[in-house]
């Protein structure tokens, strides 16, 4: 880059985020992104803002901080990735892939917490990942993770109570009359979506077939590098998205469809993520361009809407996940889901738009932060009245569902086509 005909120095030629820079310098310094942004609005730091970790990112590549200055290294782990600054940006800054430049770039200065490379050293096998899933299903099924949200501490016990909301009543089965299909779709089953919400992806399935689409499997799908990718390991990312593209496209399924918001904002960009790779960047763009939210594919065809249900329809309020809204940029088709269940009624959630807190491994590698950016949530949720929130991402299904849990609530935490089959299963059962 140059400025006034003269090259500008950088400090860390070569970085993934010297790569970025142009996406840097798109930043006014207007201001607008404050509002948007929770870690702003809940620890009232400009350097906690998105406008101040820009200026932070510009001083690393100048030199004027360095790699290993601890409060630098806060700020940035600080930041939740919500991508809510994106949305109320006017100069288009992609504060999200700067961000994790920035993250691969400081990751050879500074590791993440023991917790977090755990986490992510586990995700990207799969011989350990799912075994540890089916003991979180066990400690979660046997009320082993009930007793030790009771027993532990508050901070000790989040883990135990997000664990302990993914449990789920007892499902209506049915089975959707056949219908000409739309098209093929083939699920991205995931990782914490299959281990702990299997019940949601056949919720997916029966809701999607009763609309018209037929379901292709896609074996040999990964883990979809989200994780990874926001904390920096973008290596293993790639690993992960060639996997994926390579199983879907071997499923031959006109789309690929997702029901967990932060897989489907990753998968979308897949392209952006191997665009230096000459052997998978034109397979990761076509790949990308066929990836599709389960609400944006029911709302292609409707939905369909259920039964009238019964004269009081229970209430729903719903929570708009930040890699949904703001980094898909899909706002009105969960709605449309949501409205096609007429057992149930949409009532306002104030703030709906803003981060619960989860992130990822955010919540286990900053839970201070992670809590403090809930408390009003959950503050919103109670003021609702709703006895359902409703929301279409498994980070968020926990994150607030441990919240209400520890908080003695009875608001229960939902994926929206949850609800739509469920009522789905009461207009069959009506004949």
């Amino acid at each position: 880059m140059t400025a006034g005909g003269r090259t500008r120095p950088c400090a860390l030629p070569d970085s993934p985020l010297a790569h970025a820079r142009a996406g840097l310098d798109a930043c006014v310094h207007c201001g607008f992104c404050l509002p948007a942004c929770p870690t702003y609005l809940a620890l009232e730091d400009e350097n906690e803002s998105p406008r101040g970790r820009l200026l932070l990112m510009g001083a690393l590549l100048d030199g004027t901080v360095e790699p290993r200055d601890p409060d630098v290294g806060r700020a940035l782990d600080h930041c939740l990735g919500c991508r809510g600054c994106e949305t109320a940006c006017p100069s288009g800054v992609p504060y999200g892939q700067l961000l994790e430049a920035t993250r691969a770039t400081l990751a050879a200065h500074r590791p993440l917490p023991w917790v977090g490379r755990a986490m992510l050293w586990v995700f990207a096998r799969e011989w350990a990942l799912r075994p540890a899933l089916v003991v979180a299903r066990l400690m979660r099924d046997t009320g082993l993770a009930t007793l030790l949200r009771r027993t532990l501490p508050a901070r000790l016990a989040m883990p135990f109570a997000m664990l302990e909301s993914t449990q789920r009543p007892r499902a209506t089965t049915w089975t959707p009359r056949a219908e000409a299909p739309r098209g093929t779709a083939a699920l991205l089953t995931g990782c914490v979506m299959d281990g702990l919400f299997a019940d949601v992806h056949r919720a997916a399935e029966r809701t999607l077939r009763y609309n018209g689409w037929a379901l292709r499997d896609a074996p040999g799908q990964r883990c979809c590098g989200a994780l990874h990718a926001h904390a920096g390991d973008a290596a293993t990312a790639r690993t992960l998205a060639r996997a994926n593209i390579a199983a879907f496209e071997r499923s031959g399924a006109d789309v690929v469809v997702t029901d967990s918001a932060g897989c489907g904002a990753m998968c979308k960009e897949y392209g952006h993520l191997l665009a230096d790779d000459a052997e998978w960047a034109a397979r990761a763009t076509a790949f990308a361009a066929r990836v599709r939210d389960v609400s944006e594919l029911l709302a292609e065809a409707g939905p369909r809407a259920s039964a009238a249900g019964p004269e009081s329809p229970v209430p729903v309020a719903y929570d708009a996940p930040c890699h949904l809204q703001h980094g898909q940029r899909v706002v009105s088709p969960p709605l449309a889901v949501l409205r096609a269940a007429r057992g149930h009624a949409l009532v306002p959630l104030a703030e709906a738009d803003q981060c619960c807190g989860s992130a990822g491994i955010f919540n286990l590698t900053q839970p201070h932060v992670a809590a403090q950016v809930l408390a009003p949530k959950l503050a919103h949720i109670a003021a609702s009245g709703a006895p359902i929130l409703a929301t279409g991402n498994p980070g968020c299904l926990m994150q607030i569902g441990g919240g209400l849990t520890l908080a003695g609530r009875r608001t229960v935490t939902r994926h929206p086509v949850e609800l739509l089959d469920a009522d789905y299963a009461r207009t069959e059962s009506l004949g």
